[in-house]
């Protein structure tokens, strides 16, 4: 099933079935726990990201090629950070280039992006399907000048600006994604392809992710997880290849979609 989120014409966040021909059916009841699909067929113009979530963690370096292009040696364990969950973008709605806090470094990362879809704990790897509502695209924009050389020593300054998560543009459930280490993934910017992977070149794959990230810790639905990005940001390109105003970023997942994001400027 694919689970589009949008606006109702009262202004009101619904949920609806979308069909692979474009046809929706709106949703009754709550998506993490007891819903049915109406005969009910809605329009749907705008698109939200799929979920709210309250809490987005994020893994580093979890690509092969993309550890190797960044020089970094291959992580024993999973590189941690999180994002702002006001960080979160809708589809088609613009990424924000940050002007009063300046960055002049941002840069595109496309990820395939998991939702919990129950509260867990400790979950074994054998039992981490049993808890993922589902699957997005996700970006996982990135200030690099903030990331590397003015945050701290930590990433979540530099990851987790205003708008520098889109999400969407709808969750495919899991039971239609029986594979997640097995999909093609790119990011196209102004019609270019600059990151042209497989969700197999992850080192961590998702059940790992899962086990670990539940790990003596609880996660809430609706948590988003970014399982990392594949080689070709812009960042590691010779010359380096940084987002600007005017620009048009996609990232592209197969059997997942496509989620679309025009650059702007940051003006208050």
């Amino acid at each position: 099933m694919r689970i589009i989120r949008f606006l109702d014409d009262r202004g009101h966040p619904r949920y609806a079935a979308q069909s692979k021909g474009g046809a929706a059916r709106l949703i009754e009841g709550d998506i993490f726990g007891e819903f049915s699909v109406t005969d009910q067929t809605v329009d749907i113009d705008s698109p939200l990201a799929p979920v709210t979530p309250p809490a987005i963690l994020c893994i580093g370096l979890n690509y092969r090629l993309h550890a190797e292009e960044s020089g970094s040696k291959v992580p024993e364990h999973p590189v941690v950070f999180q994002k702002n969950v006001n960080a979160v973008q809708n589809p088609g709605d613009p990424i924000v280039l940050p002007r009063h806090l300046r960055s002049d470094q941002v840069d595109y990362e496309c990820e395939l992006a998991i939702v919990i879809g129950k509260r867990c704990k400790n979950v074994r790897r054998d039992d981490a399907f049993d808890v993922i509502l589902g699957y997005t695209c996700a970006n996982d924009v990135s200030a690099r000048d903030w990331q590397i050389a003015r945050g701290g020593g930590q990433f979540c300054k530099g990851k987790g600006f205003d708008t520098f998560a889109p999400l969407g543009p709808f969750v495919v459930t899991a039971d239609e994604i029986t594979d997640p280490n097995s999909l093609r993934i790119r990011t196209v910017l102004n019609g270019e392809v600059m990151q042209d992977s497989n969700t197999s070149d992850m080192i961590f794959d998702v059940p790992a992710l899962v086990e670990f990230l539940t790990g003596s810790t609880t996660l809430e639905p609706g948590t988003v997880i970014l399982t990392g990005t594949p080689s070709g940001v812009g960042f590691a390109r010779k010359p380096p290849v940084l987002l600007k105003s005017g620009d048009e970023v996609t990232v592209d997942i197969e059997r997942i979609g496509s989620l679309t994001n025009p650059v702007v400027d940051e003006t208050a």
